[in-house]
């Protein structure tokens, strides 16, 4: 891991060594990797003032969107493969293992953002037999190739949603922001609907 992603990203525990043991089974060293999403606040939350102790990981908030993806699919969207929804949603924050999670008022640019993640998922899967199969999963999500993905990019946004309908519920008072940038975003009626409510209910 990456010892930058220490200093300039919140995470919830730091040290000063990688903890991934070496020549071991690759499901061992991908476990490793994925703590390290289990460790990475979101952080777009922190610099909205949400506190440590109410913030998500990104571990967190990719089990949300993998969730809701297959529920809503499953439910309202007969036509999606829902089974492709939630590898979509499982996947769609791997690419941050390395570089971890930058947000618009970082001074990253998209392509500078896309090589890191690029690089970083190709890294987690280059030891698997099979490593193109997860690369393009990812890849599929990033670039918006199928339905399935362009809905699961949308999913990706209405998690952001509820969870700022969440923090504010716990009284955080600056997240006034997210509700405009998510409702640009959100193209499927379904999920227009559920944000509608969702806005009803701030």
């Amino acid at each position: 891991m990456p010892y930058y992603i220490l200093t300039l990203m919140e995470t919830k525990y730091n040290h000063t060594t990688d903890l991934t043991p070496t020549n071991v089974h690759p499901i061992i060293e991908l476990f490793f990797e994925y703590a390290q999403l289990k460790n990475l606040y979101r952080q777009g939350w922190i610099k909205h003032g949400v506190s440590k102790e109410h913030c998500e990981s990104d571990a967190d908030h990719s089990f949300g969107v993998a969730l809701l993806s297959y529920i809503i699919a499953e439910e309202y969207r007969p036509d999606l493969n829902s089974l492709k929804t939630l590898r979509l949603g499982l996947f769609h924050e791997l690419c941050e293992i390395t570089p971890g999670d930058f947000t618009p008022t970082d001074n990253i640019s998209s392509e500078d953002k896309f090589n890191r993640e690029y690089n970083s998922i190709k890294k987690t899967f280059s030891k698997f037999p099979n490593p193109d199969k997860y690369i393009s999963l990812w890849m599929e999500f990033e670039k918006e190739s199928t339905p399935e993905a362009v809905f699961v990019k949308q999913i990706d946004r209405l998690e952001m949603a509820l969870q700022a309908n969440l923090y504010e519920r716990l009284k955080y008072n600056n997240l006034d922001d997210f509700f405009p940038y998510v409702k640009e975003r959100i193209k499927s009626p379904e999920l227009k609907n559920i944000l509608e409510d969702i806005i009803k209910t701030r």
